[in-house]
């Protein structure tokens, strides 16, 4: 089945595609630019899904949902947001298909024309702020802390199965405040909750940091980024907090009277993370073999695969061992297919990045053994039969661990701090990865900059330090180092 992949060196966006067909992850739909997402690979979403949605619920917020139409004027009254998605919106004119009176098949009904046209949500920021109106009346309904799961279309023309595509599957949370000091404070709990989900459980580290203003969401005053490194050195922006201000209170009049009875436009935030996360995990982890899934998001953990074949006895064994491995709330399959090789399966769940797979013989049954093979270092060992939930939940922490460990290296490995413009452009060709360079903090010298290298500025970290330097296209001074990549 490896054979089948093209090698990362080789192609690496055709290795990605390869990957994601070959483990069963996504398909080409009827619709251009959209994707059928597969069982294995909607089994993943769902369990990046469960855990957000209860860091969400951890952190105070509720879920509700709102419509997929948006009246087209509501998207008129945010100047700044109507133009940063303007160019992306599916617009309904008509609600009525009617047979076609010249020949076969359906023609739109020219008499079903709607009085105003409905975009189908890039985003929701608009008809969730004109409801809010209804809810907010005072401070004591505040602050309003609501998630949604949905789907968005983004009309994109350069699609990738996860990584872009026309309709995407995401969460976005909408969030009012009684003051500004709070609202900051909500868009930077999420920004964290962000980056510990992607460390913690997608095994994926990321630099936090802010957007430059030019970069910023569009309608926002901040936007909070936590940005990944993928292994052909490009970089991915996995989640974005966005502090609003008062922009989209003022745009649909959201006012609540305050403790001192005085009238006041509430304080917003929105923030999401979508589908893209699967094709970040991806591009992080998986080899020239296929698939590699990290053992806290993987569908299936562990799978045991009777050798020969799975009959009599050592079926016995594999359903004693899948008890025992639950009752360590692991997520566990047997292999009881008759018709296919052992050979042919170990190389079906390294291609589905399954994080172990355990080989049990009937030689295995006499030594009271078995077989422990892991899909990230393609090693393998004896493990007794005795107390082996223990020795698995410890092995899957290993490789959770070790995946994790070995992403924070490629990434330190491929960050480069640079002073000057050739330099920069040379690394920026060969090797790739995150450039920590000074910068004035203009949008004119960003802009130049993307034009000469087409890199662009990922974010402004954290923790950046003060540090005094020139801007690299202007030579102007600088309040410190920002970071640079070529990105998705």
């Amino acid at each position: 089945m490896a054979k089948e992949i093209t090698p990362r060196s080789e192609n690496y966006s055709q290795w990605y595609l390869d990957i994601v067909k070959k483990a069963d992850l996504a398909d080409n739909s009827a619709v251009r630019g959209c994707m059928v997402i597969k069982p294995s690979g909607y089994a993943i979403w769902e369990n990046m899904k469960a855990q957000l949605d209860k860091m969400f619920k951890d952190t105070g917020h509720v879920n509700a949902y709102f419509p997929l139409f948006i009246p087209k004027s509501f998207l008129s009254k945010e100047a700044d947001h109507v133009e940063g998605f303007a160019k992306e919106c599916a617009v309904v004119t008509h609600h009525r298909l009617m047979n076609n009176p010249n020949g076969p098949g359906v023609v739109v009904d020219p008499e079903a024309k709607l009085e105003e046209e409905l975009i189908v949500r890039p985003t929701s920021e608009t008809i969730i702020w004109n409801t809010y109106r209804d809810w907010i009346q005072s401070y004591r309904d505040l602050p309003l802390l609501i998630n949604q799961w949905a789907n968005v279309v983004r009309w994109e023309l350069r699609t990738r199965p996860f990584l872009r595509t026309a309709e995407f599957l995401w969460q976005e949370g909408h969030t009012a405040h009684a003051s500004k000091k709070e609202a900051e404070e909500e868009a930077a709990i999420i920004h964290e909750v962000y980056a510990r989900f992607a460390e913690d459980y997608m095994a994926m580290p990321v630099v936090k940091g802010r957007k430059t203003a030019n970069e910023r969401f569009a309608g926002a005053e901040e936007t909070y980024t936590i940005e990944a490194l993928m292994q052909d050195g490009k970089a991915l922006q996995a989640g974005t907090s966005h502090f609003l201000g008062q922009n989209f209170a003022k745009a649909f009049d959201v006012k609540y009277l305050t403790e001192a009875n005085k009238e006041d436009f509430v304080w917003a935030t929105s923030w999401g993370v979508s589908t893209r996360l699967v094709g970040g995990m991806i591009m992080t982890h998986s080899d020239d073999e296929g698939l590699v899934l990290p053992p806290r998001l993987a569908p299936i953990q562990v799978v045991i695969v009777p050798i020969p074949k799975p009959n009599g006895e050592l079926l016995e064994v594999a359903d004693k061992i899948v008890a025992e491995l639950q009752s360590h709330g692991i997520r566990v399959k047997v292999d009881k297919d008759k018709k296919k090789r052992p050979g042919f399966k170990f190389a079906e769940y390294e291609m589905r990045g399954v994080p172990v797979r355990l080989g049990l013989g009937k030689r295995d049954l006499e030594n009271n053994t078995i077989e422990v093979a892991r899909r990230d270092t393609k090693t393998k060992e004896q493990l007794p039969l005795e107390n082996l939930g223990a020795q698995i939940e410890k092995l899957l922490e290993d490789i959770q661990n070790n995946l994790l460990q070995r992403a924070k290296d490629f990434r330190s490995e491929r960050t480069t701090v640079v002073d000057d413009l050739d330099t920069f452009k040379e690394i920026l060709e060969n090797k790739g990865g995150f450039i920590s360079a000074h910068w004035d903090g203009t949008t004119e010298s960003e802009l130049k900059m993307k034009e000469l290298t087409t890199a662009t500025i990922r974010c402004i970290p954290n923790d950046q330090e003060a540090e005094s330097g020139k801007d690299l296209v202007t030579g102007k001074e600088s309040k410190g180092r920002v970071l640079f990549a070529k990105a998705y």
